[in-house]
């Protein structure tokens, strides 16, 4: 039976997939080489991203119950991140340590304002812990990439992570502009996910063990995608193609869901 993470199982992915993208900036001979999964960025303005992102969630979360995020101000002073390079990691530590240290003064249900008000995730601290651990290891992958020694996401990361991209950032309410379709996926680890669009939205919803099988059962999907649970986040973010997966079905599903974006 695959294991439900916790809130405190989030603090510590944190903080270990921080370390992990902190070693990889250390190694790169430059904070000016181009991120090849990241056009027109560089380490530099990777980690620049990445840091504010933390920053941002951290003051999300410090502020508690809210209709709206805090104004920029309460994350960004406007001077950006240092430019040397010991001062960038720092900087980064810094970045993290403001998160965990929001999350673990909020516990992990206390309200908080989220984008994804429409979904099935709940709106909470603990929700936020969660988010930050796929978007930190996909970062991790793409500043591995850069000083050429990418390492597949954990699979408890990965497996973890791809259940909240399919609650969290795919699920909906609002309405599939397309025509209703089913759509699987197989984690190779043995998990499995389906979800169904239509004109109620998205809904995402985790399958049992059979359906998980070497066969599965073609009932009502349109299409499915089978690899590791890394290679499954990693195409979700746009990291590799879908080709890199054992595609079945209707290829245009996957096309459309890429190109949909339910708040326009």
């Amino acid at each position: 039976m695959q294991k439900t993470l916790t809130f405190s199982d989030h603090l510590r992915l944190i903080d270990e997939r921080s370390t992990a993208f902190r070693a990889a900036v250390a190694a790169a001979p430059s904070l000016d080489v181009p991120v090849p999964s990241c056009p027109e960025w560089t380490l530099f303005d990777l980690v620049q991203h990445l840091g504010m992102g933390r920053r941002r969630s951290a003051a999300i979360v410090a502020a508690g119950p809210a209709d709206a995020r805090p104004e920029k101000s309460a994350w960004d002073d406007g001077t950006g991140a240092p430019r040397e390079r010991e001062a960038l990691l720092a900087w980064w530590t810094e970045s993290v340590e403001r998160l965990t240290s929001a999350l673990r003064e909020a516990g992990p249900d206390r309200g908080c304002w989220t984008f994804w008000g429409d979904s099935q995730s709940p709106e909470t601290s603990g929700a936020w812990a969660r988010r930050q651990v796929p978007e930190i290891a996909v970062h991790t992958y793409d500043a591995q990439l850069t000083v050429g020694d990418p390492e597949p996401l954990p699979v408890e990361v990965a497996l973890d992570g791809f259940d909240d991209c399919q609650f969290t950032l795919c699920s909906t309410d609002v309405a599939w502009p397309h025509e209703p379709a089913v759509v699987d996926y197989y984690a190779t680890e043995g998990r499995s996910w389906r979800l169904r669009l239509s004109r109620d939205g998205a809904w995402a919803a985790r399958l049992g063990a059979p359906a998980a099988s070497e066969d599965p059962d073609p009932d009502t999907a349109d299409a499915s995608a089978r690899g590791t649970a890394s290679d499954l986040v990693l195409f979700f973010y746009g990291r590799i193609p879908l080709d890199s997966l054992k595609f079945e079905g209707d290829r245009r599903i996957f096309d459309q869901l890429a190109a949909w974006d339910p708040s326009v």
